[in-house]
């Protein structure tokens, strides 16, 4: 079989591959509850916005001709944001509030700073003189015409789009459900946190990890976990049970070349496609991704902690998202240059941990390798060099 260095130049590449294998997961009529899901069809403006003319500002409404008018002039109502707005006598001043109508034959509003108030009536200091037509006024459709398209298929619902569907009177929008995701760790020495471990064992600090990485997006549903002895057959049955109920399963150990690495052997027996096993990349070179026919993901991370975790932010995210049916999956990445970057290389491509020193520089973080759970602590993302890549960067960053 022709190897994965052959195969794919880059990490994306690899990740691209796969994601074409994929299925996205269907789409339902959400609960009301939908903040980070991803849209399943678009949003359109219901009437536009705003839907009249509105004050921008605290004053007085005016007529153009009324402010050449020396002296006192007449306070005929008031506009408030929530009611219909008063009549604008010729000869007279509205005044009106910020985010209120405008009433009909008002065209400029004055700002309260420039008038002179004295009760019932007005007068214009100096620079009121020279507002404009239109000053302070937010004409009625000047955001969004009723029938415009305000949100496309694809889209997470970030806040501002989760306010901005509110606004457009979208209570239950048709969504992508959400990725059901079976999180797989194994291994003999592996313990769960709350037990004390012999010297020849460790706590699962994987499943922490990768758990709490999955429960941050409001599209993935990782609500399985399971852990599983290095043994070929309850490894498979594992397998057969986390398919039938999700749509991608992720685990960490067992994908390497040992023995006891039986999770290749595992993908072939059940018929999955693999896509990549062994990819030029440091940490996490034992990577396997593979698909099943119906569509579903099997991405097989390291055992090693630091490249369980950075692996499964590099490749299980962008991958879970294009399942999610989200638009930009692969989306453009910020960078950051290294203020020490020393002068070491690596033939593969390196997913160096950094910290933020300052706005776009960041130092690497000393580490004793793919087992340093606590220098990883000090990082708050990783930047990836390609191979024999050395120097200041700029290099793309992955921020936690």
């Amino acid at each position: 079989m022709m190897s994965a260095t052959d195969r794919f130049e880059t990490p994306d590449d690899a990740v691209r591959a796969l994601a074409g294998r994929l299925a996205t997961v269907s789409h339902e009529t959400s609960d009301g509850a939908f903040a980070q899901r991803v849209l399943a069809g678009g949003i359109s403006a219901d009437g536009d916005s705003p839907a009249a003319d509105v004050s921008a500002m605290d004053g007085y409404a005016v007529r153009m001709t009324d402010l050449e008018r020396d002296g006192e002039i007449r306070v005929a109502g008031e506009s408030a944001p929530g009611a219909p707005p008063p009549e604008l006598p010729p000869g007279s001043v509205v005044r009106i509030f910020t985010g209120a109508v405008v009433p009909a034959g008002g065209e400029a509003v004055v700002k309260r700073e420039e008038t002179i108030e004295s009760g019932a009536t007005i007068r214009w200091r100096g620079e009121a003189r020279s507002v404009a037509p239109g000053s302070n006024i937010r004409r009625a459709g000047e955001n969004t015409r009723r029938g415009d398209r305000v949100m496309d298929a694809g889209q997470p619902l970030t806040p501002p789009r989760h306010a901005a569907a509110a606004a457009f009177g979208v209570v239950s929008p048709d969504v992508y459900r959400r990725v059901r995701v079976c999180l797989v760790t194994t291994g003999d020495e592996v313990l769960d946190p709350h037990v004390t471990p012999e010297p020849w064992q460790l706590r699962n600090s994987n499943r922490a990890a990768i758990a709490s990485m999955l429960c941050r997006h409001g599209w993935i549903a990782a609500g399985v976990h399971r852990h599983v002895r290095d043994d070929r057959d309850e490894l498979a049955e594992a397998f057969r049970q986390a398919l039938a109920t999700s749509d991608a399963v992720i685990l960490t150990g067992g994908v390497s070349m040992g023995d006891r690495d039986h999770v290749p052997e595992i993908c072939e027996r059940l018929g999955a496609e693999t896509v990549f096993h062994r990819l030029p990349i440091r940490p996490g070179k034992p990577i396997l991704g593979a698909a099943t026919d119906a569509g579903k993901l099997i991405l097989g991370l390291p055992g090693n902690p630091v490249s369980a975790t950075l692996t499964c932010y590099r490749f299980a995210l962008p991958l879970l998202a294009k399942m999610a049916g989200r638009v930009d999956w692969m989306h453009h990445r910020p960078v950051v240059t290294l203020a020490t970057p020393g002068v070491k290389t690596l033939p593969l491509w390196w997913m160096r941990p950094v910290r933020l020193v300052a706005h776009g520089l960041a130092e690497p973080i000393a580490s004793k390798g793919s087992g340093d759970l606590v220098a990883l602590t000090q990082s708050d993302g990783f930047v990836e060099l390609p191979p024999g890549a050395t120097g200041e960067g700029p290099w793309p960053y992955f921020a936690w």
